[in-house]
């Protein structure tokens, strides 16, 4: 009789109907956030309404099959994790600076791809780095983005930034409704509802909503039902060498936060990210930033808000996101059905968020248990990597005098946090230690020796 080796859950593959359930409460959590880049972007560089609906398409459907490759993966591409993939918020600026100031579109796309080029140049040394991101520094970064992920949910539940009913108790509300269903269900219902929780609590801040004259489904009837995004449908793409050099900016701040997300997840589902796995879901950000370049869209990375929700939910099968890329390869391709999950107004997405991102700071908080904080200065690495994270969440504007390239950098709280964290690590736990400084003993914990027998249980503890 022979015996089948046990499944990871990583690898399980739910019934079709949990996959969709599950899947779509993913879309759910990241579809604000997916379509706010084109948005912004358009906006900026005031394109009509059809080049605007146009970008988010393109958006959907590259978003899909990036998540795809992350999760299913072929050959050294994908880690093969639940992740999911979307637009990063660290190519804002540059993109509106390069679109609006004679380059457009075109020049956009340009350095979009060359970046994802470097991306996938750049992974395995990316890969090599892992041994720096010990629990001290995983759970720091983990702290930090569920930290800076918090006012965007903040932002959703007050009725989302420029409503003009912003901060309306009716919407506060409303988001507070949909944490109360979120959590009664997580605690009262049966297991399969408790593990969609958010969808729950979505659905039913929904039926509240339309009642009460939240949602407006004007844009429903307006959308096309097929749209298929072509390559360089706003031309052939430039490359000018300023934009290029602010896109490889971009795409080493992006490959530093998709690093502390893949660590995450590693983290929650029990699957350690290694070096190898690293490099390969680096290049598949790589990749998928190639093609949003070419499919009219811009780079990807993988998605906090969906780190959390893989916490919450403790939904560890990568085909649970694999369905929900599959789910916005549809929305791609059917505009009125991305109208239909648009019209979701942002106070029940707000109330949800707030549970989706706490729960990541808490796991990071989980990680940081692992630490010893005894006669080291470990305690001080935490402080001020925090600090620093979210420094330019709490007080956006602080970095508005300094150079371009540095504001990309360190606008970003998980980029800024995650910098801060790795130099200070190096600073005290891979240099040698003041002489009798440290004892023996805690010289192994904290990695202050520069003998090699402490040099071998830094990297084992530490």
């Amino acid at each position: 009789m022979t015996t089948t080796a046990p499944v990871h859950p990583v690898d399980e593959v739910p019934p079709v109907r949990q996959l969709a359930a599950f899947g779509l409460q993913h879309v759910l959590a990241m579809y604000a956030g997916a379509v706010a880049v084109p948005l912004i972007v358009g906006s900026a560089m005031k394109l009509s309404a059809a080049d605007l609906a146009y970008l988010i398409t393109a958006d959907l459907l590259v978003c899909g099959i990036a998540t795809l490759i992350q999760c299913i993966g072929f050959w050294r591409f994908g880690v093969r994790l639940p992740i999911m993939q979307g637009c990063t918020f660290a190519a804002v600026s540059p993109m509106v600076l390069i679109g609006t100031t004679g380059g457009g579109l075109p020049a956009i796309y340009g350095s979009v791809i060359v970046a994802g080029l470097a991306i996938m140049l750049l992974a395995p040394v990316f890969g090599k780095l892992l041994r720096f991101f010990p629990p001290l520094v995983t759970g720091t970064v983990i702290l930090i983005i569920g930290l800076s992920l918090l006012p965007v949910a903040g932002n959703w539940a007050a009725g989302g930034v420029g409503a003009a009913d912003f901060g309306e108790p009716k919407n506060l509300g409303l988001a507070a409704f949909v944490l109360l269903v979120v959590v009664g269900v997580q605690r009262f219902a049966p297991a399969f509802l408790s593990r969609i929780a958010v969808l729950t609590g979505i659905v039913a801040g929904l039926a509240v909503a339309v009642p009460f004259g939240f949602t407006d489904f004007d844009g429903v009837g307006d959308a096309d039902w097929l749209g298929v995004s072509t390559p360089f449908h706003f031309g052939a793409p430039t490359f000018e060498f300023s934009a290029i050099v602010s896109m490889l900016v971009v795409a080493l701040v992006t490959m530093t936060e998709t690093t502390g997300d893949l660590i995450a997840v590693g983290e929650m589902t029990d699957r350690k990210v290694e070096p190898r796995s690293l490099a390969d879901g680096l290049r598949a950000d790589g990749l998928s930033t190639v093609l949003g370049g070419v499919f009219n869209t811009f780079p990807y990375t993988a998605y906090a808000q969906n780190v959390g929700l893989v916490g919450m939910t403790r939904v560890r099968s990568r085909w649970v996101v694999a369905a929900a890329g599959a789910i916005l390869v549809l929305l791609g391709l059917l505009p009125k059905l991305g109208a239909v999950v648009a019209a979701i107004p942002a106070p029940v997405l707000g109330g949800a968020g707030l549970v989706m991102f706490g729960t990541v700071a808490a796991s990071g908080l989980r990680t940081l248990t692992q630490v010893d904080f005894k006669g080291n200065n470990n305690l001080t690495v935490v402080a001020v990597s925090v600090a620093v994270g979210m420094l330019p969440v709490g007080v956006p504007t602080v970095y508005e005098k300094f150079p371009d390239w540095f504001q990309t950098v360190m606008n970003s709280g998980i980029s800024a946090g995650c910098l801060t964290a790795i130099l200070l690590n190096l600073l005290f736990n891979h240099l040698p230690s003041k002489a009798g400084s440290l004892a023996p003993e805690a010289a192994v914990l904290t990695g202050g020796g520069a003998e090699e027998t402490v040099e071998k249980s830094r990297e084992e503890v530490v």
